[in-house]
């Protein structure tokens, strides 16, 4: 008999990082924690895009059922997709020619994954589909250190404002900007319309 386990919910308990306000622009301190990363270019919504999302959730689904099922150690929501954008010209990020943009698209894992968890489902994963992007994959620490972030609702393409609004909390606050323009996203695109679109929008800083 399966005996049943509570679920933890990592957006709730990381709240202070993953679910800001929209209306007034946060300063975090964002500890170490691992994820799943790949790297790629080219435009969201893309064919390497594409691949890289799907190879990134089928190995993390894959260690959310191990964690349950095999180790009983205990059920957990996949945390959402996150990613870190740049562009060798910034010019053409700020003008926003996304063929040539950078990425590493990235979800984070809980502590009781390991490096051999994580060889032993892509092993898993590699057996039962063909994915382009999967050998791709890695799985590494990452520490982003302060940062400042704000909620943004709505499609992609008006995100314009609250960056601003993040750039011009760090300038205020004395600090600079470092690192690559990072965003969370809450919501399933494929299922809400793009004015309800849910994006943590984390720019680092010293």
């Amino acid at each position: 008999m399966m005996i049943s386990m509570l679920k933890t919910d990592y957006k709730s308990e990381l709240k202070q990082f993953y679910k800001p306000g929209r209306r007034h622009v946060e300063k975090v301190d964002v500890p170490e924690m691992q994820f799943v990363m790949i790297d790629g270019d080219g435009a969201p919504g893309g064919l390497s895009y594409a691949h890289a999302v799907e190879a990134l959730y089928s190995v993390s689904y894959t260690l959310k059922f191990m964690v349950k099922r095999e180790l009983a150690l205990m059920d957990y929501g996949v945390m959402p997709l996150e990613g870190l954008w740049w562009a060798e010209d910034m010019s053409d990020f700020i003008t926003r020619k996304k063929d040539r943009w950078l990425w590493t698209l990235m979800i984070m894992q809980p502590a009781c994954i390991t490096s051999a968890m994580f060889g032993t489902a892509l092993a898993r994963v590699r057996l039962k589909k063909e994915l382009p992007a999967l050998d791709r994959l890695s799985f590494v620490p990452f520490c982003e250190g302060p940062a400042a972030q704000i909620l943004h609702v709505g499609s992609f393409d008006e995100e314009g404002p609250a960056v601003e609004r993040v750039h011009k909390f760090i300038e205020e606050s004395n600090r600079k900007l470092t690192g690559k323009h990072h965003e969370i996203y809450l919501t399933d695109i494929r299922r809400a319309a793009p004015v309800n679109w849910r994006t943590v929008i984390r720019q680092p800083m010293v």
